[in-house]
């Protein structure tokens, strides 16, 4: 049976993080399946000027409205909580971000009293590991208005179960250079204050360093999001898709570019280092 859990206190950051840390002693044996958790926030208003900051910081105007990416924020919480977890046989730390899918319903406006739920999907396998899916729904009302999975990597973990993890998204299109990309040094402290993704291993070299990376890499949702900054409409959109896998590392700081390539209904891209020979993300949008 699905256990319900249900978080009606904001928890700050520094609680989130620390949490993560102590999650790193966990030691799990062979795991075969996610126990069936779903983690409920009841009501959750979304708040204008929090939309405004989170728009400033990852490029999208005001005329854009709500971003389709930005509910993930409202999610972030309770993945922080499952991971913290006994529930969950990993630590949060060292966790990669391996692809993201959203898919926006109806359209999200300032003020909407919305109910959020995060909950355990399923496990896939991968040459390099486990995969497991997180789950996520956003309700306003009775009516399904936006949801998303996110997709995870636990490294080297042996004999990875379920089905085999395979891109959904095609490497072989011609795409053209549209943009360039600055993520700036600063970046990943910036965005972790709007997030509440407060990751060493974005916040600085020095605090990346003790984690095993050479620098700071940008947060893969902020990528993502600067991407959709530039591709989506410049007015408020009603339903769309976004389908993104996460490559490989935009260490800070860096200027990257943006590729693209359209059709009636769809947009494929990806960003790419500034030579364009290198992908950190690839991803497309659908409008429907």
């Amino acid at each position: 049976m699905m256990k319900i859990i249900e978080l009606t206190e904001e928890i700050s950051g520094a609680a989130m993080w620390l949490a993560a840390l102590k999650s790193s002693r966990k030691k799990s044996g062979a795991v075969t399946a996610l126990p069936a958790i779903t983690y409920v926030r009841p009501s959750v208003k979304l708040d204008a000027a929090h939309i405004a900051a989170y728009a400033k910081v990852c490029g999208f105007s005001p005329a854009q409205g709500v971003p389709a990416i930005y509910p993930q924020m409202l999610t972030f919480p309770m993945l922080m909580a499952f991971f913290a977890s006994p529930a969950c046989p990993w630590p949060g730390m060292g966790t990669v971000h391996l692809a993201n899918r959203i898919r926006q319903h109806r359209r999200l406006n300032a003020g909407d009293d919305l109910r959020v739920e995060v909950a355990t999907g399923d496990m896939l396998v991968h040459e390099k590991g486990q995969v497991f899916n997180m789950e996520m729904k956003i309700l306003r009302g009775d009516e399904l208005v936006w949801d998303a999975t996110q997709t995870l990597l636990r490294i080297g973990v042996k004999n990875p179960v379920g089905e085999k993890y395979v891109s959904a998204l095609n490497a072989d299109l011609p795409l053209s250079r549209q943009a360039d990309i600055s993520a700036p040094s600063d970046i990943g402290r910036r965005y972790g204050k709007v997030s509440g993704d407060m990751n060493p291993i974005h916040l600085s070299a020095l605090s990346a360093k003790l984690f095993g990376f050479r620098a700071a890499i940008a947060h893969g949702l902020w990528t993502k999001a600067r991407a959709l900054a530039q591709i989506m409409p410049p007015y408020p959109i009603d339903q769309a898709a976004v389908n993104v896998e996460f490559k490989t590392p935009l260490f800070l700081p860096a200027k990257a570019s943006l590729w693209t390539t359209h059709s009636e209904l769809n947009t494929a891209f990806e960003v790419r280092n500034q030579k364009g020979d290198k992908p950190h993300l690839r991803g497309q949008i659908t409008y429907a």
